[in-house]
């Protein structure tokens, strides 16, 4: 065997020990390829530095550049092509101005495919329109439909007071900036409102609406206890 593919198969067998070490395992493909990523890569830190479950949770984000049906497809082909049978596959994406029946149709994909395997289980992180509804949030109880760019708006003048320049899609520090000036707590609370007052309709016709708040809870739950308290 050549010395090359001997190298690759035993990173892979290392890899797939590490893996089976893992007691909870989460998935997380990003619509876009920094703004999300970079918000749940704060989590994923502050868990990898938890001594009580940094060897006992995975998380690998996966940024997609696609859009609400290409998303959880992607997710579909990462799942077969690294043989996953167990874990949470979490599709984080945008309405923007995409088709009804496309933003709908990755909860409906969604639930098919939770019937094949209990073990290995997919969830739909959505947001009408946008994530920077989820971040507004930490700062308000908005209601208002309106464009992505009044929400940007409300968010730069939020960052103005405290100091912290303009908001930007690109910035590493929006976690950080969330849970420390923001109120992680509040915001949950307020997304969970929007959606119980909007019982029975779909997320394109849930405007404005994310259901963010949900990945938000489980990555929760593994952090150090002191900044649980943030979050709940």
């Amino acid at each position: 065997m050549p010395k090359k593919a001997g190298m690759e198969n035993w990173k892979r067998k290392r890899r797939k020990e590490y893996l089976e070490l893992k007691k909870y395992r989460y998935y997380i493909f990003c619509e876009g390829q920094q703004t999300e990523p970079q918000y749940f890569a704060g989590f994923k830190r502050l868990i990898e530095e938890n001594p009580v479950y940094k060897d006992m949770v995975l998380i690998e984000i996966e940024p997609c550049q696609a859009e609400t049906m290409r998303v959880i497809g992607m997710a579909e082909d990462y799942v077969k092509k690294n043989k996953i049978k167990k874990g949470q596959i979490w599709c984080v994406y945008d309405k923007d101005s995409f088709p009804p029946e496309h933003f709908n149709g990755v909860v409906e994909r969604a639930e098919n495919l939770n019937k094949a395997n209990p073990e290995l289980q997919y969830y739909t992180a959505w947001s009408n329109e946008c994530i920077e509804f989820w971040f507004l949030l930490h700062f308000a109880y908005y209601t208002s439909n309106n464009h992505r760019a009044e929400y940007i708006s409300f968010l730069n003048d939020e960052f103005r007071k405290l100091k912290m320049g303009k908001y930007q899609k690109n910035r590493k520090d929006i976690f950080d900036i969330l849970m420390e000036n923001g109120n992680p707590k509040l915001a949950i609370r307020y997304a969970k409102r929007i959606i119980k007052d909007n019982q029975g309709r779909t997320p394109t016709e849930i405007a404005p609406g994310t259901k963010v708040y949900e990945l938000v809870e489980e990555m929760t739950k593994y952090l150090p206890e002191k900044m649980q308290d943030i979050f709940r």
